[in-house]
């Protein structure tokens, strides 16, 4: 029996070997180079001296930081709750009117999915098109002539709407698996008690849902707080730094002010928000469950 057992854990040793490597040498080892990086007054060509945790308490005290930590939530505010109704609804309406008609089924999902695969920069090449001033199909059905992304109030919410435009898709295809692996037993059962409508989704679906529910808020918050493509390409943080998210501000901070020990802090920082928000909100969820 040791014997047997000790060839299992050395087999599974050696599964896990290629993994483990992989993410000692792209993820370990950067992170802890990030963490003495952040330590330090270096700029992109060469480290200086060592300067402890001064750094954080310029971080502490640096404006700038602290609004484009404003923007990134405001922007999750805007994308993770629609993203994962929209989601939901989206696959609710697959499963309802495909059914078993797997042809219908794989096309619907092929073409709400499909936005999701584009890159980046073609996505906002389309964004940019639809919501140019004079020519751009959205002022036209709406019959103004508004520049979107250098309006203080709108660029945020447009860049969000065009992000959930761009991976609703994936949501939809997570909530599609989860409502697939509901038993159509417990339907069939309702209907035969006389449930219809919301009763079957409140007493049925939801629940079933609800592990699959708290993994896409969790993915999307994480998703969410880590934008920087849209928000680069489409107003370059503009205007007047009310798109400019932390990305985006460590960005500058490292490549066009050649602040790299500093601009490591930020993402030190970044990173501890992001962990910390995704462990509390998964927590909460749960416990809520």
């Amino acid at each position: 029996m040791k014997a047997t057992r000790r060839s299992e854990a050395l087999s599974a040793a050696l599964l896990l070997l290629p993994f483990m490597a992989a993410f000692v040498l792209f993820f370990l080892l950067p992170a802890f180079q990030t963490l003495y990086l952040s330590l330090t007054e270096s700029s992109l060509t060469r480290t200086s001296a060592f300067v402890g945790l001064a750094n954080y308490d310029t971080l502490v005290h640096d404006p700038a930081f602290w609004s484009s930590l404003g923007n990134t939530f405001y922007f999750s505010v805007l994308t993770v709750i629609p993203l994962t109704a929209l989601g939901l609804a989206m696959a609710l309406l697959v499963d309802r009117f495909t059914g078993d008609r797997q042809r219908a089924g794989t096309w619907l999902q092929s073409v709400f999915f499909l936005p999701y695969v584009l890159p980046i920069s073609v996505m906002t090449l389309i964004a940019d098109w639809m919501l140019q001033p004079s020519s751009g199909i959205v002022n036209h059905l709406l019959g103004v002539q508004r520049a979107w992304f250098s309006d203080v109030h709108w660029a945020m919410p447009v860049v969000a709407i065009a992000t959930v435009w761009w991976t609703v898709g994936f949501n939809m295809l997570i909530f599609l698996a989860g409502l697939r692996n509901i038993p159509r037993e417990q339907y069939e059962a309702a209907a035969l008690d006389g449930a219809r409508g919301f009763a079957v989704f409140r007493h049925i679906t939801w629940p079933a849902l609800l592990p699959v529910t708290v993994t896409a808020l969790v993915l999307q918050l994480i998703a969410s707080l880590k934008v920087f493509g849209q928000t680069y390409i489409m107003t370059t943080g503009g205007p007047f730094n009310t798109t400019r998210v932390t990305l985006h501000y460590m960005y500058e901070t490292a490549f066009t002010q050649s602040d790299a020990g500093y601009a490591a802090a930020v993402a030190m920082a970044f990173m501890f928000v992001v962990v910390a928000l995704g462990l509390l909100q998964a927590l909460l969820l749960r416990k809520r469950k």
